[in-house]
């Protein structure tokens, strides 16, 4: 089988028009009602035809019928051929078995965090510390309600979600408990005298 481009999106798509035939449109309203903007990106209308047309070309998704409506313009419905339901299946069963690094912006910043002072950085942490508390709230309190009416199965994405949210959390706090008290410091002089020691080698990595 050809090595397919694999994407969150792609796989939306994919999973949407094994459920059932549809239009753009429709599926951009599902993701959204489904809270599915949570874990992808589709702020952008154009990522979602751009993914459309790709699957397209491979021969993983094809066109059907047209839709007419008064007043609104064409448009056409998409259904999943037999290769792109065994390719969503695959992606599906190697997004659960392997870990993939997806680059998030947080662990980037914290890898040049020398560039700002301790002092700089601790109300920087305090604010990121609010909003990870509002965000861990507000997906428990949905978490609470929701498991009264709808399977687990369904909710799992919001679980694991939450999960990270209070990892994230409970890690944030313990660096700037330890930005209090002195135990986490640094200066970019000492920082330059170590990088002297190991320049031209490898650093040793943690672990």
């Amino acid at each position: 089988m050809p090595n397919f481009k694999r994407s969150p999106l792609a796989l939306a798509v994919l999973a949407l028009l094994i459920e059932a035939p549809m239009h753009p449109y429709r599926m951009q309203q599902l993701l959204k009602s489904r809270g599915k903007e949570e874990v992808i990106n589709i702020r952008q209308r154009g990522s979602l035809y751009q993914t459309i047309e790709r699957l397209e070309r491979e021969g993983l998704i094809a066109p059907g019928s047209v839709e007419k409506s008064e007043g609104r313009p064409e448009r056409t419905v998409y259904e999943a051929t037999p290769l792109g339901r065994t390719v969503a299946v695959d992606w599906l069963r190697t997004m659960l078995a392997e870990p993939h690094n997806e680059f998030p912006e947080f662990p980037v910043a914290m890898s040049f965090l020398p560039l700002l002072s301790p002092e700089e950085v601790m109300p920087l942490l305090e604010t990121r510390l609010t909003a990870l508390r509002k965000r861990e709230f507000e997906l428990a309190a949905e978490l609470e309600n929701y498991l009264t009416v709808l399977p687990r199965v369904v909710l799992l994405e919001s679980q694991y979600m939450l999960a990270i949210v209070s990892a994230e959390r409970n890690w944030i706090e313990g660096v700037i408990a330890d930005l209090r008290s002195g135990r986490l410091a640094w200066s970019i002089e000492e920082l330059k005298t170590i990088a002297a020691q190991f320049e031209g080698e490898q650093p040793p990595r943690p672990g």
